[in-house]
């Protein structure tokens, strides 16, 4: 059963006047004739076999450059990822346990960083063979395009699945030239930008760096972090390409503030976890990665893709409790994958496929040791080397039965191993391993029963595999062998089009997921480490709506509203039954709308408003998190200083309206140490000039 909120903030009120006074000017114009045909035209390629939207049997969002970089910090995946339904972000102020994203519930249950889903970054997945993902490499500075899959999407790319979020950055061949930004805010927020890119010949490149420095807005929340993303692409003729990518991440510093209880907060919002000062919680961070990808657009009459990677991660955490809590590894980790492109015909009906293969492999040489109240790190409790290696075959075709009707099936094999090997044998040999081998399948059916409106259907599996961490034993080392991957069932029905009486484009997407021994967090003792257990099924339905309405030539409102039911269907431990019970960390509503007013040139105002459903912090649903609603602001203008020389500046606020609320929610936490404060209202602002 569906609860949405029965109040409306004055704000929205406000919002939704302005669009009325603006409704009785609306006027088919220029631009609105370029909307109509962009929709008409737009090309998704996240599901690997590319299709016009209106093609594609699946809940799809596209966002450009314009959506990701106009007057936003680019420092974060929410800023962007905030107008897709569907999709919750927690966590954007605390640097060392990173973001963590949920796609229809899947990816809900991380303490820090990403499971569940597939992360990727120029064809590079960012999802390793065990299953996590981290997105502090991610460079939204020089990214020009953002894909998200909602829903289970393991026949397309393998293990942890549940959605896809597929990133692609410049490369020098559209906007070419240099910039520099600079930004400053509130809490010690400084960032440089510099980029330059372009095309001369067959040669194309794109190098992006940007330094950022966070004061935080609570204590031991700091952050120092340097990134450089760089492209070079050479067209070798006859539809071939080479490109080169490289990623430099140093991150010298992130602090970790931990979560606090309603004691603490009451006291003072700003404030750290006693444990996190006095450990000095944080982490730092070291990366190196190397991509080569050769594509032959007229190999026979077909296309051919050859990717390859080798990434290097040096980590050190120190997490905010007392005991086996200094952790850290070198990790290499490297992969490859192959795709042929083809049409062909059955009798009369056009066939297009893809056939491939993904391998990838990660070494994990790891460490932990144990940490006294004084932060002194002491002995030296486990050292082992962690491996991973993944090996899928897949093969996703679409047959055209009509001009309007086309059906898309999908299958995939994987192959999963996961190895410890422990070299600290005090305490015994804790080696071993475990191999899983997983079909997934999917099958949709799109209807496009006017050019601009679509309908479609579609089901389709997904699995997961417990990461490393979450295969720990709490019996003491090796493999949990109580622990098993959990699996999913995806049922969909959509519909999205361009209404151009209205200028208005619509996306409906009704789903519902089965999942089949859920993977849930749990702590053996008060304060101490996190653990996994498979939690039996769980069920997720909901509706997803997103809206895109250019009320008048300089107007427009987007708006994205969830209404969802994540709920443990069977649910048991030793002690209690949590049968029907929410999923925690999880909202069952969220309403995001953005009001732009686009001038002349440059010149931009965007009023946003974000509501944000209650949610519970644990799995016997006692500890409530209240709902909240957050206003943000941004604005700016941009003026020529020369023939090929622009100033562009912009600010903007967020939580206008100082809302109290909190940035995340620690699931299953203990001491009564739920939450993350959020800060208040902050300001930014930011120069550039591109030449």
């Amino acid at each position: 059963m569906f609860k949405v909120p029965l109040t409306v903030s004055t704000t929205s009120l406000c919002l939704l006047s302005c669009i009325a006074a603006s409704q009785s000017w609306a006027q088919t114009t220029e631009s609105t004739q370029t909307t109509e045909s962009a929709l008409a035209t737009l090309e998704v390629t996240a599901p690997r076999l590319a299709r016009e939207l209106y093609a594609t049997p699946a809940a799809v969002t596209t966002l450009d450059r314009e959506a990701i970089a106009q007057g936003q910090q680019r420092t974060r995946l929410d800023e962007a990822l905030v107008r897709v339904p569907g999709v919750f972000l927690q966590n954007r102020d605390n640097f060392a346990q990173g973001q963590r994203i949920s796609i229809r519930g899947f990816g809900a249950r991380a303490p820090f960083g990403v499971r569940g889903i597939t992360v990727m970054v120029d064809g590079i997945p960012y999802t390793l063979p065990d299953g996590q993902a981290q997105l502090d490499a991610i460079d939204l500075d020089s990214a020009e395009r953002i894909e998200v899959i909602r829903g289970p999407s393991s026949v397309l790319y393998g293990n942890a699945a549940g959605g896809v979020i597929d990133v692609t950055t410049a490369d020098g061949r559209d906007n070419p030239g240099s910039s520099v930004r600079t930004e400053v805010g509130s809490d010690g927020y400084r960032k440089a930008v510099v980029q330059t890119g372009g095309a001369q010949g067959d040669w194309s490149h794109h190098v992006s760096f940007s330094a950022l420095n966070v004061d935080g807005y609570r204590e031991q929340s700091s952050t120092e972090k340097y990134l450089l993303n760089a492209k070079l692409r050479r067209e070798l003729g006859s539809g071939r390409a080479l490109t080169a990518i490289i990623n430099l991440l140093e991150n010298p510093r992130s602090e970790d503030p931990g979560a606090l209880n309603a004691r603490e907060v009451a006291n003072g919002r700003d404030q750290a976890a006693p444990n996190s000062l006095a450990l000095d919680a944080g982490q730092n961070v070291d990366q190196q990665l190397l991509g080569l990808q050769y594509e032959d657009l007229s190999a026979g009459s077909g296309a051919f893709y050859l990717k390859g990677f080798i990434s290097q991660r040096d980590f050190e955490q120190q997490l905010p409790y007392v005991g086996d809590s200094r952790i850290g590894y070198q990790r290499d980790y490297l992969g490859a994958s192959a795709e042929y492109h083809h049409e062909v015909s059955l009798g009369r009906m056009p066939l297009s496929y893809i056939t491939g293969v993904d391998v990838a492999r990660q070494d994990d040489e790891r460490f932990r040791n144990a940490v006294n109240g004084q932060g002194v790190v002491g002995e030296q409790l486990a050292e082992e080397t962690q491996t991973a290696t993944s090996a899928g075959v897949f093969a996703q075709g679409d047959l055209a039965l009509t001009e309007q009707v086309t059906l898309s099936l999908g299958a995939r094999f994987d192959s999963v191993e996961l190895k410890v090997d422990d070299s600290y044998l005090s305490d015994g040999d804790q080696s071993g391993e475990q191999t899983f081998n997983e079909w997934s399948g999917s099958a949709g059916l799109s209807y496009r029963y006017r050019p601009q409106h679509q309908a479609y259907i579609n089901t389709g599996t997904a699995f997961e595999t417990p990461t490393f961490s979450e295969f720990a034993n709490p019996a003491g080392g090796g493999f949990n062998p109580s622990v098993s991957p959990q699996k999913a069932w995806n049922r969909e029905v959509g519909l999205r089009g361009y209404v151009e009486s209205l200028a208005m484009d619509y996306d409906l997407a009704l789903f519902s997921v089965r999942v089949r021994d859920e993977l849930v967090p749990f702590e053996l003792e008060q304060g101490g480490r996190t653990f996994y257990q498979n939690a039996g099924d769980t069920d997720r339905d909901g509706i997803e709506l997103a809206l895109g309405w250019q009320v008048a030539d300089q107007w427009r409102l987007d708006s994205a509203l969830t209404l969802a039911s994540y709920e443990f269907d069977q649910f048991a431990t030793p002690d209690e039954r949590f049968d029907g019970n929410r999923i925690p960390g999880l909202p069952e509503q969220t309403w995001v709308n953005q009001l732009t007013w686009q001038g002349l040139n440059e010149r931009f105002a965007t009023l946003e408003t974000q509501y944000v459903g209650d949610m519970v912090a644990d799995n016997a649903n006692e500890t409530e998190i209240d709902s909240y609603w957050l206003v943000n602001l941004r604005v700016g203008d941009g003026w020529p200083l020369g023939s090929d020389t622009r100033l562009s500046a912009y600010v903007g606020v967020h939580n206008l309206l100082d809302e109290k609320h909190y940035a995340n929610v620690r699931l299953n936490g203990t001491f009564g140490r739920f939450c993350e404060p959020a800060p208040g209202r902050s300001v930014y602002g930011g120069l550039e000039v591109r030449f």
